[in-house]
């Protein structure tokens, strides 16, 4: 099987997609999970679904994040912001959806499989953005670093965003978070991303770079939250001690107790 010249800029933007977040989620959301911990703190079969799921969902996103960076190249400001608009509220209801969900949502490892979910998503958008600028044909190595740093970012926002928009839990000594946090978060980091085709290279570079430390740094901030949910196997917080664990098992496991030896003889 051969690759044309037509589904080359498919192929390198989908490799590009793929390394960058299912790296994000092997490297990242893989510290939570065994062996690299005792137990993990989420169950792995809902998180490969959930980035599965992400990779649909991200088609339309990516449709809104292309027709926003179109609109920004052509000027026409009032059209990009309805884009932005479209993409941002698109993955925070992507993400409520998926909270809400009786196979995802249920339990404490809701963020885990929001980060899959949301890493995917900016895949597919980091896919359009790749496959976009190869299919140009006008190729150069800065514009070659400026793709791959504007995807680097897509991703980072998405991640970041993550987190930023799930609620402050009582108790957490976390304030704020949640959606519209989220949102703000993401239309400016999506913006400074689509500076690029209005104000030229250094826009570019500098909008992208900027996006990409932002996103870092305030998914190094919340990243702690992930450490504090405790394992699916825990149970319910009235369960935790029991010592039969029920990962892997439904809610009715969990309230499981150990029965006493049977008597000798």
């Amino acid at each position: 099987m051969t690759i044309g010249p037509a589904s080359l800029p498919l192929s390198l933007g989908a490799l590009v997609g793929v390394l960058l977040s299912g790296g994000f989620v092997w490297w990242e959301v893989g510290r939570y999970a065994t062996p690299q911990v005792p137990v993990s703190l989420f169950d792995e079969r809902k998180e490969l679904f959930a980035y599965t799921a992400g990779l649909f969902v991200g088609v339309p996103l990516a449709v809104a994040f292309v027709l926003f960076y179109d609109s920004m190249a052509n000027g026409a400001l009032l059209g990009a912001f309805l884009f932005l608009g479209l993409l941002v509220a698109g993955g925070e209801i992507a993400q409520w959806a998926l909270l809400r969900t009786r196979f995802w949502g249920v339990g404490e490892s809701g963020p885990f499989y929001a980060l899959g979910y949301r890493a995917s998503i900016g895949g597919i958008v980091a896919l359009a953005l790749v496959s976009q600028y190869f299919s140009t044909g006008s190729l150069s190595v800065p514009g070659i670093a400026l793709v791959v740093l504007e995807s680097a970012a897509v991703v980072a926002l998405e991640v970041a965003g993550t987190l930023l928009s799930i609620r402050a839990r009582p108790g957490s000594g976390r304030t704020g978070g949640g959606p519209v946090s989220g949102a703000i978060f993401g239309l400016v980091g999506f913006f400074l991303v689509g500076l690029g085709p209005l104000g030229g290279a250094i826009a570019a570079f500098g909008g992208a770079l900027v996006a990409l430390l932002g996103a870092g740094w305030v998914y190094s901030r919340l990243r702690p939250l992930l450490a504090a949910i405790p394992p699916p196997s825990a149970g319910p917080p009235a369960a935790r001690a029991s010592p039969l664990p029920s990962y892997g098992r439904t809610d009715r496991g969990a309230d499981r107790r150990e029965l006493p030896p049977p008597p000798a003889g």
